[in-house]
């Protein structure tokens, strides 16, 4: 499998050059040139598989014969060593569980799926390799789990100063060995602008930079991974299925989107976004218009200018107007999202983080304006736990601590603050 670059067509790399490289040298996202077609059987079948064995399948075309099958199906065990349940909230509506990881958010799996896939492609190499990301939240602590103590591999997170959840910024700064953390002073955008700057910075030629963002391919692609282990579970409702995905850097939501186009059987997705709206405003004009971010409750999605949107126009041949027939696009505040919560908590017994309450917000809209006969799925992004300064402090609903965060208890945060670029640079030349 060969990627291109979404600025040129022409310029293409392997499966391991676009997860080493992360970013093309014109700034463009890659992508791969063939979208692989799985075979109706598959689908026919899906519920006798087990999970490792469809995510094989699932991937395998993505990488070709760059990882060996052995070595593959090594980094998928790894990568998938926690479950992914479906929980019925109400009548025809499920929640798709991500939380269940080391560090409670669905960008587990990615993370760890990439930083296997960078050991494996690294490890005869006596160069060290800098991995350089931007977070909003889950992210950080997702990538620096995942990279703890991988050789040959430092791992450099910029984040939001004052802007992540207390719990999150424990996970991502306070582990140290080969983990650097650097608070920014200024919004997730621009982390990513810092991020994306340093890539292409001749003076850091000599560095090694890869990203483990979702512009990366071994972090993007393996997220679809959980839209088949949803249909797998649902499979047996035999009813359409919508689903609904809480959007930020619309990682997520283009890998499910990647998945329809590999023939997953999904009726409609629902990009539900905070009052951060560049992509629900696009839908409705077709202008393409980002705006300052705003931060809300809902953190990790406070984005204005996706990343992953430009993938998701390639998958639908750059038309916005093809995009309309399988895409819908809600924002919603953090009034909206705080009252779902407590809603949905006092009728169902069923306690939201408030990226899932969005998704919840968005896919109960969307089938009360199209449908009501089909299976709503809206992703649970995070464990609610992650976000105890909306949710009990705004709502007053204890939440039970599961050890994953009880472990962070009593560590100290290791971090370097910074507001400019230059400073970055220099923090990466030491």
């Amino acid at each position: 499998m060969k990627y291109y670059s979404l600025n040129n067509p022409d310029h293409q790399v392997s499966f391991k050059e676009a997860v080493i490289a992360g970013l093309a040298p014109d700034k463009g996202l890659y992508f791969p040139c063939e979208i692989p077609q799985l075979e109706r059987s598959f689908f026919e079948q899906i519920e006798h598989l087990d999970n490792k064995e469809i995510a094989y399948r699932v991937i395998k075309s993505f990488i070709g014969d760059e990882i060996r099958k052995d070595e593959l199906l090594a980094i998928i065990n790894e990568t998938l060593c926690f479950d992914f349940p479906t929980a019925k909230v109400v009548d025809d509506i499920y929640a798709l569980e991500l939380y269940h990881g080391p560090t409670l958010a669905f960008k587990d799996v990615g993370a760890r799926f990439m930083s296997r896939c960078l050991r494996y492609f690294t490890r005869d190499s006596s160069e060290k390799i800098k991995v350089l990301v931007a977070t909003s939240g889950d992210t950080g602590g997702a990538v620096a789990n995942g990279f703890l103590g991988v050789e040959g591999v430092d791992v450099i997170i910029l984040y939001p100063s004052g802007k992540v959840s207390s719990i999150q910024e424990q996970q991502l700064a306070t582990l140290g060995q080969n983990i650097k953390a650097i608070e920014v002073n200024g919004s997730f955008d621009d982390c990513q602008d810092m991020v994306k700057q340093a890539f292409l910075d001749a003076g850091l030629k000599d560095q090694n930079l890869t990203s483990a963002n979702s512009i990366n391919v071994a972090r993007w692609l393996p997220q679809m991974f959980y839209y088949f282990f949803m249909y797998k579970a649902l499979k047996i409702e035999a009813k359409p299925i919508t689903v609904s995905v809480p959007s930020g850097n619309f990682g997520n939501i283009c890998a499910g989107l990647m998945a329809l186009k590999m023939g997953l059987p999904i009726a409609h997705f629902v990009a539900s976004t905070n009052v951060n709206d560049t992509v629900p405003r696009y839908l409705d004009t077709l202008e393409y218009k980002p705006q300052q971010t705003v931060e809300t409750l809902s953190n990790a999605m406070d984005v204005s200018n996706p990343s992953n949107f430009v993938r998701i126009l390639e998958l639908f041949d750059r038309s916005g107007i093809k995009l309309r027939e399988m895409l819908t696009a809600y924002s919603f505040s953090d009034l909206d999202t705080l009252a779902i919560i407590d809603e949905v908590n006092t009728l169902h017994s069923y306690l939201m983080d408030p990226h899932g309450a969005v998704g919840f917000l968005g896919l109960r809209k969307y089938l009360s304006e199209v449908s009501d006969d089909e299976i709503g799925v809206f992703l649970e992004t995070a464990h609610p736990i992650k976000f105890p300064e909306s949710i009990e402090n705004k709502l007053g609903i204890l939440i039970p601590t599961p050890p994953q965060v009880a472990a962070l208890s009593g560590k100290d945060k290791i971090t370097s603050k910074i507001s400019t670029y230059d400073e970055l640079k220099e923090l990466l030349k030491l």
